[in-house]
């Protein structure tokens, strides 16, 4: 079996895998400025989708072009496939405010076209006669978003497996059930992200308690609470945690459109009834509203979690300067973004401008992504099962974590670079 890197090596974004120059596992883009994407163009004849967020799903559009004689299958989840959708029309929308182009609307209808969805545990034969051999595909549940999914990818003819755990937790959240690693099938090759390897996350009660605490006393000090959300998972379940408190958020940005969306695949959130409560108790904002919501002390749950774009600016510029308020980041900041340059340096850039921001800024780990031990769990898990090579990648630490693994597992176990490729027998 041969392995591509061609992006999501030694960094967070634009994940992009190509399996035997036929399959792709992820296509996305780094939301960078400019973004950036992965090294190479390739014509595969499937592409699998591990889940929606644009730094694995981004440019799978630009594979569908008119021009090509044939345009590939498309494999995901259901909501996946819904959420990539949404996603690539508003990528588009970005892309004409800031100069860049990397698909256009019929190339999404393409891909839309050529799409399977595939239920978690269902097995899918892609045919030996368009791929040279036969390949054995299955998802399962990855913990990390609605619709995410780990990939189990088998080549019957040469008897050889890989699992790629794509984003994935172990732990659940309000919104969806963790993953389940007994029900992961054994492979000899495993890919595995690495983003929060050597980092633990808090315990999530305690963390709800502190974020929820902050945002109660901003408002009764007369602040404004901002919380810059990713629009899909994390927007909802800060409504859904602010709401379990008593506290009612302003809403604004795409998280409403991903929570239709939501409403209509209960099957992958864990309680679709407090999803559906949290946001019916919610105030809906547009920008016609985006004023009043600023008039009085409140709490605005708005996109885009790394202030990269989205209606966040518009608040970062009203608030800026008011040491009552604060902008309560709830994710990793990738290097390279607003939401990284407020970390660090403490201003922003929007329309050119660059705001030093006086309000007080806090960061909270409500991460998707698996802590330290449960990479280590999931590692263990493989390798004690046969798993005999070791892909760390989507994280700053993998090389780090390869050689915990070779230490403690005396597997092969290798930090690939991007456009590295290897051959594994």
């Amino acid at each position: 079996m041969k392995i591509k890197f061609l992006g999501g090596c030694n960094e967070i974004g634009r994940s992009a895998i190509l399996i035997d120059d036929r399959i792709v596992m992820d296509y996305g883009l780094r939301p960078s400025d400019p973004p950036e994407v992965p090294l190479e163009s390739v014509l595969p004849k499937s592409v699998i989708v591990s889940h929606a967020h644009l730094d694995h799903s981004g440019m799978v559009p630009s594979l569908m072009p008119a021009r090509r004689k044939r345009v590939p299958d498309v494999y995901l989840t259901s909501v996946t496939r819904d959420l990539a959708q949404l996603l690539s029309r508003d990528t588009i929308k970005v892309g004409k405010d800031q100069g860049f182009c990397f698909f256009d609307e019929a190339d999404i209808r393409r891909m839309d076209h050529h799409t399977h969805p595939v239920d978690y545990g269902e097995r899918i034969v892609l045919d030996g006669s368009d791929y040279g051999a036969d390949y054995e595909l299955q998802l399962f549940n990855a913990g990390h978003i609605p619709g995410s999914s780990a990939i189990y990818l088998r080549k019957e003819s040469e008897d050889i497996s890989l699992f790629y755990t794509g984003d994935i937790k172990l732990g659940e959240t309000r919104l969806i059930p963790g993953a389940r690693p007994a029900e992961f099938p054994q492979s000899d090759i495993l890919l595995i992200e690495s983003t929060y390897y050597g980092r633990e996350h808090s315990d999530r009660r305690e963390l709800e308690e502190e974020f929820v605490d902050s945002v109660k006393e901003t408002m009764n000090s007369g602040g404004n609470a901002i919380v810059p959300c990713f629009a899909v998972g994390r927007t909802q379940e800060i409504v859904m945690i602010l709401h379990s408190h008593g506290v009612t958020p302003y809403v604004d940005g795409m998280g409403l459109s991903v929570f239709s969306l939501f409403k209509h695949h209960p099957e992958f959130l864990k309680d679709a009834k407090a999803l559906n409560k949290a946001f019916s108790d919610a105030i809906f904002v547009n920008s016609k509203r985006r004023k009043k919501a600023l008039s009085e002390p409140s709490v605005i749950v708005t996109t885009a979690g790394m202030l990269n774009g989205g209606p966040v600016l518009y608040y970062l510029k009203k608030i800026h300067e008011d040491p009552k308020s604060k902008i309560l980041l709830t994710g990793y900041q990738i290097e390279g973004t607003n939401g990284r340059q407020l970390v660090e340096h403490g201003c922003v850039e929007t329309d050119g401008e660059v705001l030093k921001v006086n309000a007080r800024v806090e960061q909270y780990d409500f991460s998707a992504h698996a802590g330290d031990s449960e990479l280590k769990e999931l590692v263990s898990r493989f390798c004690n099962s046969g798993t005999e090579v070791v892909f760390p990648v989507h994280g700053e630490h993998a090389e780090e974590f390869a050689s915990w693994a070779r230490d403690k597992f005396g597997c092969e176990a290798i930090s690939p670079h991007n456009g590295e490729e290897y051959i594994i027998k």
